[in-house]
């Protein structure tokens, strides 16, 4: 199996079977995104403990692409500091954008390696990136728009 074919049938599989798509009640940050270019939509919930992302959930509607990034964006951030997920989620931007030698990156990356074709197509990197950035607006303490669960209208 090559590796396109291999990253092919994990964004397909995060996809069908996402995860950690659900509502989270008890967060205390929340946030809504959307792609207008496209259609994506999600909100992104973030439950943090201190400073560490203790739960992170999504629900939304978009294509695979934007499925599977919020997907693996979720997994790949539970349990980290504030400042850890930023920094992965600034990371990702750059794989995205096509800014870094996924060769070279392949191992620190795992499974979020599964995204570094997207940089191949520019019409889709919002639909990758659009989960990304709004991890990035929802653990932003000066961003007013991340709001605390339950608090909006």
């Amino acid at each position: 199996m090559s590796l396109d074919s291999l990253y092919q049938e994990i964004i397909l599989e995060h996809n069908r079977k996402p995860r950690n798509f659900r509502v989270m009640a008890d967060a205390n940050r929340r946030i809504d995104a959307n792609n207008p270019l496209c259609g994506d939509q999600l909100t992104l919930w973030v439950k943090l403990e201190g400073d560490r992302v203790a739960d992170v959930s999504f629900q939304g509607l978009g294509c695979a692409i934007s499925k599977a990034s919020a997907s693996l964006m979720t997994a790949a951030v539970k349990g980290k500091t504030a400042a850890e997920a930023v920094a992965i989620a600034r990371h990702m931007n750059d794989l995205l954008t096509g800014k870094l030698d996924v060769d070279k990156e392949r191992e620190s990356l795992g499974s979020l390696a599964a995204l570094s074709g997207v940089s191949r197509f520019p019409m889709r990197v919002k639909c990758a990136s659009m989960a990304w950035h709004a991890l990035e607006a929802a653990l932003d303490a000066n961003n007013a728009e991340a709001v605390v669960a339950g608090s909006a209208s």
